[in-house]
């Protein structure tokens, strides 16, 4: 049996699913009524299909992403999502990728200089937005809590899927890109505990591409790679069953869900639009 102490908190002794329905309703209601949600509704709406068979790629933070030449990038016409802290290589490349996409609580509060000081287009978590202010390139997204979804339409809500790549992943689908990239994508931390367990980082990171991506003492979780293995495999039976392609570009790494493809092939490959779904 794990200690108590690996879990943020006790579980109730009964599973009552009229307390966890109200809890949905009382959330959902709230952020509802938050005007930062009309706005963000109507943002998204207006990225639904806005982007029709043409090409994404998801920048993720493994260490891996420092083989990638992103100088070379700058002028393609495919969408670059960064995550999370990727602002944290801007000081070594003109890239700069069209939107960046957090979920995570501490990613957010650690980075809330950056997110409210840049004019990319941002899509954060919704249950951070009294530290952001609501701008025209900020979108709130909303997270469900009913699990095993992927969401077509992130106009209402998604599920977070315990990865911020399971995110964007929706996002792209939700605004029309029929070939989705991964890159810097390893599917592999150094660091090793509990799954979803707060932990305090050490002076230097391991498991991302930059040394003090969490590192000095801040706190971060610890990844749930099974999770998130389901739900990358849910996501590609989805782009797959409505004509749509997730490929991994990650040089090296352990993810094996998606089909791979060289970043550099990915990149120059036909990008007319694809018909679909």
């Amino acid at each position: 049996m794990q200690p108590l102490e690996q879990f943020d908190r006790i579980q109730r002794a009964s599973i009552n699913p009229y307390f966890n329905a109200l809890y949905l309703i009382k959330s959902r209601l709230m952020w509802d009524l938050n005007p930062y949600s009309w706005s963000s509704r109507n943002k998204m709406n207006k990225l639904k299909d806005s982007h029709i068979g043409k090409k994404a790629i998801i920048i993720c933070n493994g260490p891996s992403l420092r083989k990638v030449n992103f100088d070379s990038l700058i002028g393609s016409d495919v969408y670059f999502f960064g995550l999370n802290k990727i602002n944290l290589m801007f000081d070594e490349t003109a890239f700069r990728p069209n939107a960046v996409v957090a979920s995570n609580y501490f990613v957010i509060e650690q980075n809330k200089e950056f997110y409210n000081t840049t004019d990319i287009q941002l899509f954060l978590n919704s249950d951070k937005s009294a530290l952001i202010q609501n701008r025209k390139n900020v979108i709130f997204v909303n997270y469900s809590s009913i699990p095993r979804k992927f969401a077509r339409d992130c106009s209402m809500s998604l599920f977070q899927g315990h990865t911020v790549t399971y995110t964007a992943m929706q996002l792209a689908f939700h605004m029309g890109f029929s070939e989705v990239a991964l890159i810097g994508c390893d599917h592999h931390f150094e660091t090793k505990g509990v799954s979803n367990k707060t932990v305090i980082a050490g002076e230097t990171d391991p498991n991302h591409f930059h040394p003090k991506y969490f590192a000095d003492g801040v706190k971060w979780d610890l990844p749930d790679l099974l999770g998130s293995e389901y739900h990358y495999d849910l996501a590609d039976k989805i782009y797959k069953q409505f004509g749509r392609k997730l490929i991994n570009c990650t040089e090296g790494g352990k993810l094996e869900i998606f089909e791979r493809m060289p970043l550099d092939a990915f990149i120059i490959s036909n990008n007319q639009p694809k018909k679909f779904i």
